[in-house]
């Protein structure tokens, strides 16, 4: 097993105990940001400085000439990471003995979005998300490819972990949101993320749907949720909304879109990579689901370990890292249920369907509450545990264990009988159950404190 964790640069950089402190954990791979969107990261364990601000979506390191004269290219990072800082931080965790893969974000850049406003995803209102570049248009395919090639397959770096490779959307974690007053199910994110700018509606076209008629039933589907009414959840909530045929349309070509990307952006990435480069996505197995974790088609996706499952999030999310599949494995069916899987092999992809990674993800939250429970298999199962390291607290653990609702215990009061789950448990047979006595009977002192006569109970 192969346990790894999330590490931004300003963890590392200028922290000479922090690699050292990283290897600790019983992890053997350090997942570090290449290419990264603003934040703000709380940093309790640096000796300089507490919170780091990242403006704008950035490079961690110098850009390439392949950027010269290119309207959409990216930008350095500005103080909070100066210079070559991926490079810096990286020659510290590998001397440290940890693996180096990059982390890299892809479709998620305010400022691309503020530069450059057509780059956008365009909601069925009219308004733009500038955090979200709308993945249809050539223009943005050619930059995310060159990118996820560039940021990905950084000097040193054993392997890349592709983050937002698909449709992103209105769900965002953005600066003092105001979007929590009407809650929004599954179907009413979808509706509110389709795109419909000139490349979004030539797309519709192609799958049969006129665009300004689908942007009238998205708006009249959306009407009932402004009103709070219940919506279905599912795939089933959009079709109900939308109507099946607009639904799945819809969902055709934004699932031919996003795969293509993805196999472009991975073939770029194999392509200038050495062999053995492992590339992994963080992903979602809902294929029309979008954000950091963008949704796949299943049935391009499926490895021989796992599916192409939600990746983690930037604090501790468990995943369970699956090795580069071939194209001869690529359609096995898979269970959800998988150990992990074997080291990383040679790709053996083709051109058409390149080789990808997956990441499983478990619905519960990791148990390990010490730091050499990191890699410790629980039940036989090979589980690895990604985490970034950065925002635990000084004197805690990597993880902290999330306890699960438990009924209070009360002590019975006389007079009241126990509640249900002490009168009777899984092992107590219901006739056998004693029920405590209230006062004046079996013997027992009444209110007055004195005793009831016999024959009186």
């Amino acid at each position: 097993m192969k346990a790894s964790a999330f590490v931004y640069l300003w963890d590392v950089n200028g922290d000479p105990d922090a690699p050292a402190r990283i290897a600790a954990l019983g992890v053997r791979q350090a997942t570090l940001a290449a290419a990264y969107h603003s934040t703000r990261a709380l940093t309790p364990r640096h000796p300089r400085h507490r919170v780091v601000t990242a403006e704008y979506a950035a490079v961690l390191y110098p850009p390439g000439p392949r950027w010269a004269g290119r309207a959409l290219r990216p930008h350095p990072a500005g103080d909070w990471a100066p210079g070559d800082a991926w490079g810096e931080a990286a020659a510290a965790l590998t001397d440290a003995g940890l693996d180096v893969h990059t982390w890299v974000v892809l479709a998620h850049n305010s400022r691309l979005g503020a530069e450059h406003p057509d780059t956008s995803v365009v909601n069925a209102y009219g308004d733009r998300y500038p955090w979200a570049p709308c993945i249809a248009q050539p223009a943005t395919r050619a930059y995310l490819v060159d990118l996820a090639a560039e940021a990905a397959v950084r000097p040193g770096a054993a392997g890349t972990e592709l983050e937002s490779l698909g449709w992103y959307g209105l769900a965002h974690l953005h600066a003092h949101d105001k979007t929590g007053g009407v809650g929004l199910g599954e179907a009413g994110q979808y509706l509110m993320s389709l795109c419909f700018c000139p490349s979004c509606r030539d797309g519709y076209g192609r799958h049969g749907l006129d665009a300004d008629e689908l942007a009238a039933a998205v708006r009249a589907a959306l009407w009932p949720l402004w009103r709070q009414e219940p919506e279905e959840p599912g795939w089933a909530g959009v079709e109900k909304l939308l109507g099946a045929r607009t639904a799945a349309a819809t969902r055709a070509y934004r699932d031919e879109t996003a795969r293509t990307l993805q196999q472009e952006a991975v073939a770029a990435v194999r392509a200038a990579a050495p062999p053995g480069f492992q590339v992994l996505l963080h992903a979602d197995p809902v294929s029309w689901h979008c954000g950091a974790n963008a949704g796949p088609r299943a049935p391009d996706r499926l490895t021989r370990r796992g599916f192409l499952a939600a990746g983690a999030a930037a604090c501790a999310a468990p995943v369970l890292a699956a090795a580069p599949a071939s194209a001869a494995t690529a359609h096995r069916p898979a269970s959800s249920s998988s150990t992990a899987a074997s080291p990383a092999r040679p790709p053996t992809a083709s051109a058409s369907r390149p080789a990808l990674g997956a990441q499983l993800r478990h619905d519960r939250p990791p148990r390990a509450h010490r730091p050499r429970d990191l890699a410790r298999p629980r039940r036989g199962r090979r589980r690895p545990l990604y985490g970034h390291v950065g925002v635990v607290p000084l004197a805690g653990p990597a993880f902290r264990r999330v306890p699960q609702h438990r009924p209070r215990r009360r002590r019975d009061r006389p007079g009241q009988p126990p509640p249900a789950h002490a009168r009777a448990g899984p092992h107590s047979h219901p006739r056998r159950v004693a029920r405590r006595p209230a006062a004046g009977e079996g013997g027992l002192p009444t209110a007055s404190g004195n005793r009831p006569a016999a024959g009186r109970t």
